[in-house]
């Protein structure tokens, strides 16, 4: 069963996990505009943030991607763990989008062209719930 279950999760940890450790190491070493870019969405979104400054924001997120990407692609970390590591990080990502007006089409959760990028976070949210649900099955089934 353990085999089984690792091959039939293994392809969409190892598309989502790629993609958003990429992702995470893109950012690592981003510059000035890029951290001022992201801290601003970001912030705008979420006041709280408004406090940290901007080169800081960008290393953790790249962090929390590095981490997240790094746990979907490790074999060793069970797929209920790196599916709720991907579902806190994409329900954080859907969140911003959900609470960014200029992302969506007036009252909608449509994109608007700017928003495509961030809408399809949507994806990573499923996968990541899919993974928790999948794990918590096959534990019922013991």
């Amino acid at each position: 069963m353990g085999l089984l279950h690792k091959a039939r999760t293994a392809p969409v940890r190892l598309a989502a996990g790629a993609y958003i450790l990429h992702s995470g190491w893109e950012k690592w070493n981003g510059g000035e505009e890029q951290a001022a870019g992201v801290h601003g969405m970001a912030a705008a979104a979420f006041p709280q943030l408004e406090e940290v400054p901007p080169p800081k924001f960008l290393r953790m997120l790249a962090a929390a991607e590095i981490a997240t990407g790094a746990a979907l692609l490790a074999p060793f970390v069970s797929s209920a763990l790196a599916g709720a590591a991907l579902t806190g990080f994409s329900g954080g990502l859907v969140a911003l989008y959900l609470r960014t007006p200029s992302l969506r089409k007036p009252g909608s959760v449509w994109p608007t062209p700017e928003g495509i990028g961030i809408s399809k976070d949507v994806w990573l949210l499923g996968i990541g719930l899919g993974l928790m649900i999948d794990a918590a099955g096959d534990k019922a089934k013991h």
